[in-house]
């Protein structure tokens, strides 16, 4: 008899780790030995003497295999807690993106006017391009993106998901 191990489904994880080198290679090393993919990664210092760094990964997997996961990252030394956001409680998620867009004449004020929109700052411009800055959820950065697609995209760089619990529950 087959073991049904579900769909895969998101899931944003966030890990507490010392701050050493090596950790965010093993971490990664863990997730390509097992052929388990990470969709984004984020890291950064949390602490004031920089002892304890946040790694935010965001991953699908199905229940069965996001059990093995947490438990592989949680057996590794330097790693304090390892939190499953989506199963954790509300959370929040932003990310950032840096978005160029050639135009001028129409494109270039329709550009403008969709940026308005989304709450894109301009952060760099020129006579024939702008360079948007936008924040929000992953789904508001890739409508963003979408749209600038039909008036000139040129190039996307984001910074990949910062996430965060709400309320009292540190994670």
């Amino acid at each position: 008899m087959k073991m049904q191990v579900g769909a895969p489904e998101r899931h944003t994880l966030s890990v507490l780790v010392d701050n050493e080198p090596g950790i965010l290679a093993r971490i990664a090393g863990l997730f390509t030995a097992r052929g388990y993919n990470i969709e984004s990664l984020t890291v950064s210092e949390i602490t004031a003497d920089k002892a304890v760094s946040r790694i935010t990964i965001v991953t699908s997997a199905s229940p069965h295999v996001l059990e093995q996961i947490v438990a592989q990252l949680d057996r590794l030394v330097p790693v304090h807690r390892v939190t499953d956001l989506t199963t954790a409680g509300p959370h929040v998620e932003r990310e950032l993106a840096l978005v160029k867009v050639a135009g001028t004449g129409d494109h270039r004020i329709e550009a403008l006017r969709l940026a308005e929109v989304y709450r894109a700052r301009v952060v760099d411009s020129t006579i024939s391009s702008f360079v948007f800055e936008v924040t929000g959820s992953t789904d508001k950065i890739d409508k963003f993106v979408e749209l600038m697609g039909e008036l000139g995209l040129v190039e996307v760089a984001r910074t990949g998901i910062a996430a965060i619990a709400r309320g009292r529950l540190a994670a």
